[in-house]
């Protein structure tokens, strides 16, 4: 009986350490703050810009357009993000079905982070993005970048 006991308990022991671990493992740790080496030929000072690209989960990318038409763009406003535009891809072997892209500009970094701090705890937005995916999530997946104007581009 003491044997069995300790089988038992050495065998729980293993199953608590592996759930821990895989929990650990699959956990998402928070951002590191980003290492900005930019190119000597970008403006140093002045806006930035956020490229950001959205891909779809499979028959959502309609809603997601209603979102952003009918919401999204007047909380950017409200949070100081300005909207450069909107775009989506032609070709469906480029992901005419499930992308969509758009650039936001701020007066800086600092003004990018301060914005979307702000727009996730509106309330406001947290009510728009819960009733848009009452049918589920509308986003599978999100790349962004932040960019700066080269120094002969046309526009900084």
């Amino acid at each position: 009986m003491k044997r069995m006991f300790r089988h038992l308990t050495g065998l729980s022991l293993i199953v608590l350490v592996t759930v821990i671990t895989t929990t650990l493992a699959n956990a998402q740790t928070p951002a590191s703050p980003p290492v900005e080496a930019p190119s000597p030929s970008l403006v140093k000072d002045g806006k930035c810009y956020e490229i950001r690209t959205y891909f779809a989960f499979p028959g959502k990318l309609e809603d997601l357009h209603s979102r952003f038409r009918n919401h999204t763009i007047k909380l950017f406003k409200k949070h100081g993000m300005e909207v450069v535009g909107f775009w989506g891809p032609t070709d469906k072997e480029k992901g005419s079905e499930n992308t969509l892209v758009y650039v936001l500009a701020y007066p800086d970094r600092a003004a990018r982070e301060k914005a979307w701090a702000a727009f996730r705890s509106d309330p406001v937005w947290q009510a728009v993005a819960k009733e848009s995916e009452k049918n589920g999530k509308l986003v599978e997946k999100v790349d962004w970048a932040i960019l700066r104007s080269t120094d002969y581009a046309p526009f900084k």
